[in-house]
């Protein structure tokens, strides 16, 4: 089967052919994300336009998305008019093949399940750490969507109660304002700003008050997990994002482990993704191949 995958994001379009377990011809063009939703449509459809031969299209995407309909339930303003896009019906029209979206976290995971760190489990969560923080639940190659296609939104656990108690906006206080890499970058402008960047932080590891302030955000990374760990028992937690490419993170998470995670919970194994940059698109084949099926 020879599918033409996607992954959407608010800086760059993904877009490559899966095909007898290999992902080939992959290219990245600019989202131009404030042109706007109707945009980045006719980006995907140009892109598509340049191919022929293919049995499906699978997409990985930025923003809720209703994964049965093939549409985006909601996105913020990073992208404006982004919410309602119609991808399924509008690209089924256009080509006459099946097509199938979803969440790129969702789709990341799935791809980690089926191609990645995630074979072998039959069930784990997946983390993403960025500009905020994403979150899926894989059961069986399949993804937990919730009662509106919208669930696992890990970033929004409430970590620091006095932040959400006195703050305004849904996220003061929440997971994702402390553990994310942004996260991070705002931690350290206290002693370093000029380290204003992920890589520019971890180039400077061999700071010591460097090292102290990472040791503080694996700490605000250990609260989200062992909520997550004490609620969904799984035997697998996966953490993708490029700052989890480095292998400090994971030894210090190691390390706290035992401190926030019951003994009887502690089987729970924390594994870095495996698929890098293109987990997103493996899971959008694994979903396009499915709906052929």
């Amino acid at each position: 089967m020879k599918n033409l995958v996607f992954d959407i994001g608010g800086t760059s379009i993904k877009c490559g052919i899966c095909q007898d377990n290999e992902l080939t011809d992959t290219r990245e063009v600019p989202t131009h994300a404030q042109k706007g939703g109707r945009h980045i449509l006719e980006t995907v459809i140009s892109l598509i336009q340049e191919h022929s031969g293919y049995d499906a299209i699978g997409i990985s995407t930025a923003g809720q998305v209703h994964a049965k309909d093939g549409y985006i339930i909601y996105a913020n303003q990073n992208i404006p008019g982004y919410t309602g896009i119609q991808y399924k019906k509008t690209l089924e029209e256009l080509f006459h093949v099946p097509v199938a979206v979803e969440n790129d976290v969702n789709a990341a995971a799935l791809g980690e399940a089926v191609y990645g760190a995630g074979q072998d489990y039959d069930q784990f969560l997946m983390l993403t750490y960025g500009t905020g923080v994403g979150g899926a639940v894989i059961n069986d190659r399949k993804v937990f969507h919730g009662s509106s296609y919208s669930a696992s939104e890990f970033g929004a656990i409430i970590t620091h109660s006095d932040a959400r108690l006195s703050g305004s906006d849904f996220f003061d206080g929440c997971y994702e304002k402390y553990a994310s890499t942004t996260g991070l970058v705002q931690m350290m402008k206290s002693c370093r700003p000029d380290l204003d960047t992920g890589r520019k932080i971890f180039d400077a590891l061999h700071d010591d008050t460097v090292s102290g302030v990472i040791d503080q955000w694996v700490d605000e990374i250990m609260l989200g997990l062992a909520t997550l760990t004490h609620i969904y028992n799984p035997s697998c937690i996966i953490l993708g994002g490029g700052v989890m490419s480095q292998p400090v993170i994971l030894q210090k998470i190691g390390e706290k482990k035992s401190r926030f995670i019951m003994p009887s919970f502690s089987h729970v194994h924390i594994a870095a993704a495996s698929l890098g940059n293109s987990a997103g698109m493996w899971g959008a084949n694994y979903l396009a191949s499915q709906s052929v099926i």
